[in-house]
C-alpha cells in the first residue's frame, strides 16, 4: 500500500486544538442549542446524557455506553490515519531515549502534527449515541439489505457486522458525503472507487437546513476564520466548479 507523505503540507483544521479540546468545544458551542445526535436524532444534555425517548432508541447490548454521546468521526480515524507511516510503527522513543511500545492512534498523535489536525478537525465530528459509534467502528459506510432496526424502530441505523458496513438513515448521507469529500480535498487522504460511487450519489442530497447550516458556518467562523470558507466548500461540494473555487479556500 502507498502511504501518504506530504500531509505535513496540508492546510484543513490549523485550529491547534486537540481532539479533547475540539470536543469541548462542539459541546459548548457548536451544538449548545442544538443537542440532537447525528445518526439516531436522539435529544441530549450539556452533561451527554442521551434522551432514548427522544429518538425511540433501544441498546442493542450496551445501554451505558448507549446513554451517553460520544463524537463520531464521520471519517474514521484508522481511514485517515492508516495511510499516515506513523500509523504503521509499533514503537517510539520517549523522552528518556527508551523504546516503548504504542498502539498506532495513539503514536500518530505523538509523532505526527498533520495526524492530530485531521483527528480534531471539527467538520469530521459529529454528535452520536456512544453505541452507536462504537458499533460502526471503522466499518465503511454501504446499503445493507433489510431493515432490522437494532436499536429500535425509529432509528433509521443499520449495521452488518460480518461485512463490516454501516447504513446511516437518508438524511444524513448528503452530509456524510460532503465530509469525506472535505477530508479528501484538505488532507488528501484516499477514498475508493467503491465508496467514491457511493458518495457522489449521496452528495446531491440535501440533509440539513439551511438555517442550520449558517448556524454552524457562523460559529466555526468564531472559532477560526478559515472554517467559514471551508465548511461553505464541503456543504455545497456538488454545486460548485472546484477550478473556479477562489483561492481563499487554501488560507
Amino acid at each position: 500500500m502507498r502511504l501518504l507523505s506530504n500531509y505535513s503540507s496540508a492546510q484543513g483544521n490549523n485550529s491547534g486544538n486537540s481532539f479533547s479540546k475540539a470536543k469541548k468545544v462542539l459541546l459548548k458551542q457548536i451544538y449548545a442549542d442544538h443537542r440532537i445526535t447525528f445518526y439516531a436524532k436522539c435529544k441530549y444534555n450539556a452533561k451527554k446524557r442521551v434522551d432514548w425517548s427522544s429518538c425511540g432508541l433501544t441498546p442493542r447490548k450496551q445501554p451505558k455506553r448507549a446513554a451517553r454521546v460520544e463524537w463520531e468521526h464521520v471519517m474514521p480515524a484508522w481511514e485517515f490515519g492508516h495511510q499516515l507511516q506513523c500509523w504503521h510503527k509499533s514503537t517510539y522513543i520517549n523522552r528518556k531515549g527508551v523504546k516503548k511500545k504504542i498502539n498506532a492512534r495513539k503514536n500518530c498523535v505523538k509523532t505526527e502534527p498533520a495526524f492530530v489536525r485531521m483527528e480534531s478537525d471539527m467538520h469530521n465530528l459529529r454528535p452520536a449515541v456512544g453505541e452507536l459509534n462504537g458499533d460502526r467502528s471503522n466499518y465503511r459506510y454501504g446499503m445493507i439489505q433489510g431493515e432490522n432496526r437494532a436499536y429500535g424502530q425509529r432509528v433509521d441505523f443499520e449495521v452488518n457486522f460480518k461485512q463490516r458496513v454501516a447504513e446511516p438513515a437518508p438524511d444524513v448521507r448528503g452530509d456524510i458525503a460532503r465530509t469525506y469529500y472535505y477530508m479528501e480535498k484538505e488532507y488528501g487522504v484516499r477514498i475508493g472507487k467503491k465508496q467514491q460511487r457511493l458518495f457522489n450519489a449521496w452528495t446531491l442530497l440535501s440533509d440539513e437546513t439551511f438555517t442550520c447550516i449558517i448556524l454552524r458556518t457562523l460559529r466555526f467562523f468564531e472559532i477560526k476564520f478559515s472554517y467559514f470558507f471551508k465548511t461553505c466548500f464541503f456543504m455545497h461540494h456538488s454545486l460548485m466548479n472546484e477550478e473556479l473555487l477562489p483561492s481563499i479556500f487554501t488560507i
